[in-house]
C-alpha cells in the first residue's frame, strides 16, 4: 500500500497536469511558476486536513483573537433589531401614537395601517439601498473602512428620528437609518465567515441572529419602562439610546484585521498572511506551531478553483452556470424567515395588544418572547453541531408550521382571557423554535453555500430578496391586525402555515448540508452538481478535485 506522502504526491502530480491544461487553453488564469503552484495545492489539502482534524476546543483555543473581532464586528447587528422592533412596538405605545397618530371614534390615538406600512418598510427602503452599496464598496475598499463609514452614517441619521416633529420627518428618518443597516445585514455576515475556520464558521455566523435577539430584547425593556410616561421622553429616550453602540464600535473595527479572504482575492498575499497571524494563536492542534502558509495556501487554491468556475465578480456572475444553483439556495434561504411567519415577531407587542391585552402586559409578554430567543439561539448552536444545518432548518419549519396554524384555530373561538394568553402562549412557543432553527441557521447557511469570490453579492442579493418580502410584510401585516383595516388578529396564523408549508417543500428538495465543509471542497460539490440530499455523504479531495457521491459514483 502506498504511503500517505507517495499519495500526496501522486495526487499533486495529477492536479498540476490538470491546472497546466487549463492554463493552456485559457480556462484558468495563471498563478505564477508551476513549482509555486504545486507547493500551493500541497500546502492547500495539509491545511484543509487540518481544519477537519480540529475538535471545537482546539478551534476556540487556536482563534481566541478570531472569535474576538467577529463578536465585535456582529455587535453593530444589535442596533438593528433594536430599530425595527423599536418601530413595530411603538404603535402599541400610548404617548408616541398620541405624537404621530389620529384620534379615533373610541377616544384613542391610532397610527393608520398606510403610515404604519410607511414605517415599518422605510428601513427596509433604506436598506435596499445600503445592501446594493456595500456589494461594490466592500469588495473594493474592504469590510473594516466600510464598516467605519456605516457607522459614522448611522451616528448622524438618528438626529432625524431623535428631533422628528411628524410622521413625514420619521419616515425620512427611518429610510435614511436604512442604509447603513442595510450594510450591517451582510457585511457582519460575510466578515465572521471569513475570519474564522470551518469548526467555528456555524457559532460565529449564527451569533448575528442572537445580535438581532439581543436588540429586540433591548428595544421591549426600554419601552416597557417608558410606557407609562406620558410626555415626550417616553419616545425620546429610545431613539437616543441608539447613539450608545456606534463610536465603541467603531473604535474597535479601527482596530480590527481585514479578512484575509479578501486580501487574497485582491492578490495582496503577504497582508493576507499577517492578517492570519493576527486572527490566531501562537499554537495550532496539540502544541503544533499555527502555520499561516498553509491557511493562505488553501485560501489561494479556493480562489483558483471559483476563477475556473466563474469568469468574473459582479452581480450577473451570480446568476451564471453553477453560481445559479448556489444564489437560488442563499436567496430562499434567507426569504424564508419572512415567508415563515417571522414577520408576526416584529409586531408582537402589537399584535399581543390586539389579542386584547392590556399595554403593560403587551410589553411584558413580548420582552418574555425575545428572551426566549436569546436562549433558543445559544441552544440552535448545540443542535446544530449534532444535527446539521439541513435537518435542523427543516425541523424547525415543520414545528413552526403547526405552531402558526394552532394561533389560527385559537382565533376561531371567542375572545376570552383564556384564549388571549393561550395566542401569547403559541407566540413565544413559536419565538422560540424559530431562533433554535430557522433564525440562526439561515445565516450560517447563506454565508457557507456563497462562494468565496461572489460572497459579498450574494449575501446582498439574499438579504434583498428577504428586505423585499420584508416590505411585503411591512404592508399585509399591519392591515391584518390593525382593527380599522382586515381585523384577522391570530387568523393571520392560517395564511403563513399555508406559506411556511410550501417553504417546507423547498428545502426538502433543494437545501443542500454544508456542515464540516471547507470552502473548496462546497465548490466542487456544486461544480460536479451533487443532489442537495447527497451532499452530507459526498467524499471530496481538494487536491484532485474529485467527488464521490454515496454508493461510489
Amino acid at each position: 500500500m502506498a504511503s500517505d506522502d507517495q499519495k500526496v504526491k501522486e495526487a499533486v502530480e495529477i492536479s498540476q497536469t490538470h491546472i497546466e491544461h487549463k492554463t493552456q487553453t485559457g480556462d484558468l488564469e495563471a498563478t505564477g511558476n508551476y513549482e509555486y503552484t504545486t507547493e500551493i495545492l500541497k500546502q492547500a489539502r495539509e491545511a484543509t486536513e487540518i481544519e477537519h482534524s480540529l475538535s471545537l476546543w482546539e478551534n476556540i483555543r487556536l482563534y481566541p483573537k478570531s472569535i474576538a473581532w467577529s463578536v465585535l464586528m456582529s455587535t453593530a447587528i444589535i442596533m438593528e433589531g433594536y430599530d425595527v422592533v423599536l418601530m413595530g412596538s411603538f404603535y402599541a405605545h400610548p404617548s408616541f401614537n398620541k405624537k404621530y397618530g389620529t384620534l379615533q371614534p373610541n377616544g384613542t390615538y391610532q397610527i393608520s395601517a398606510a403610515w404604519q406600512s410607511g414605517l415599518s418598510n422605510g428601513v427596509n427602503i433604506g436598506a435596499m439601498f445600503g445592501l446594493a452599496l456595500n456589494g461594490i464598496v466592500s469588495e473594493r475598499y474592504g469590510y473594516r473602512k466600510t464598516m467605519m463609514a456605516s457607522l459614522v452614517f448611522t451616528t448622524a441619521f438618528i438626529f432625524i428620528l431623535f428631533f422628528a416633529q411628524n410622521v413625514q420627518t420619521l419616515l425620512v428618518g427611518e429610510i435614511l437609518l436604512g442604509v447603513p443597516l442595510g450594510v450591517f445585514q451582510t457585511l457582519t455576515v460575510a466578515y465572521a465567515s471569513e475570519i474564522c475556520p470551518v469548526g467555528l464558521r456555524a457559532y460565529l455566523t449564527t451569533y448575528v441572529n442572537l445580535c438581532w435577539v439581543i436588540g429586540q430584547l433591548l428595544a421591549s425593556s426600554v419601552l416597557r419602562a417608558l410606557v407609562e410616561r406620558t410626555d415626550e421622553w417616553s419616545y425620546r429616550i429610545p431613539f437616543a439610546l441608539q447613539w450608545v453602540l456606534p463610536i465603541p464600535i467603531f473604535i474597535g473595527v479601527a482596530l480590527a484585521p481585514e479578512s484575509p479572504w479578501w486580501l487574497v482575492r485582491q492578490g495582496r498575499h503577504e497582508e493576507a498572511e499577517a492578517s492570519t497571524n493576527r486572527l490566531a494563536s501562537g499554537c495550532g492542534p496539540r502544541g503544533s506551531p499555527f502555520d499561516s502558509k498553509k491557511t493562505i495556501a488553501m485560501m489561494i487554491h479556493t480562489n483558483e478553483i471559483e476563477k475556473r468556475m466563474t469568469a468574473g465578480t459582479s452581480y450577473w456572475d451570480c446568476f451564471k452556470g453553477i453560481d445559479l444553483r448556489r444564489t437560488e439556495i442563499a436567496c430562499i434561504v434567507w426569504a424564508i424567515q419572512n415567508l415563515c411567519g417571522g414577520g408576526i415577531m416584529g409586531y408582537s407587542t402589537y399584535f399581543f395588544e390586539q389579542a386584547g391585552l392590556d399595554p403593560k402586559n403587551a410589553f411584558n409578554m413580548a420582552m418574555a418572547q425575545y428572551g426566549l430567543g436569546m436562549i433558543g439561539t445559544i441552544s440552535s448552536w448545540v443542535f446544530m453541531t449534532y444535527f446539521g444545518r439541513r435537518n435542523l432548518y427543516i425541523a424547525g419549519l415543520v414545528i413552526l408550521d403547526s405552531c402558526l396554524f394552532t394561533i389560527g384555530f385559537i382565533a376561531l373561538g371567542p375572545s376570552k382571557p383564556a384564549t388571549q394568553w393561550a395566542t401569547g402562549a403559541m407566540l413565544l412557543a413559536y419565538t422560540f423554535f424559530y431562533d433554535v432553527t430557522v433564525g440562526p441557521v439561515c445565516y450560517s447557511l447563506v454565508s457557507e453555500i456563497s462562494s468565496t469570490r461572489l460572497r459579498a453579492k450574494t449575501v446582498v442579493l439574499a438579504r434583498s430578496l428577504y428586505n423585499i418580502f420584508s416590505i411585503v410584510n411591512g404592508v399585509i401585516i399591519p392591515h391584518m391586525l390593525n382593527p380599522t383595516a382586515w381585523n384577522w388578529k391570530g387568523k393571520a396564523g392560517f395564511f403563513w402555515g399555508a406559506v411556511c408549508f410550501f417553504c417546507i417543500i423547498w428545502c426538502y428538495f433543494r437545501l443542500p448540508e454544508p456542515k464540516g465543509r471547507s470552502y473548496g471542497e462546497l465548490d466542487l460539490l456544486f461544480e460536479h452538481k451533487v443532489s442537495a440530499r447527497k451532499f452530507k455523504r459526498a467524499t471530496v479531495d481538494i487536491t484532485t478535485e474529485e467527488v464521490k457521491e454515496h454508493g461510489g459514483k
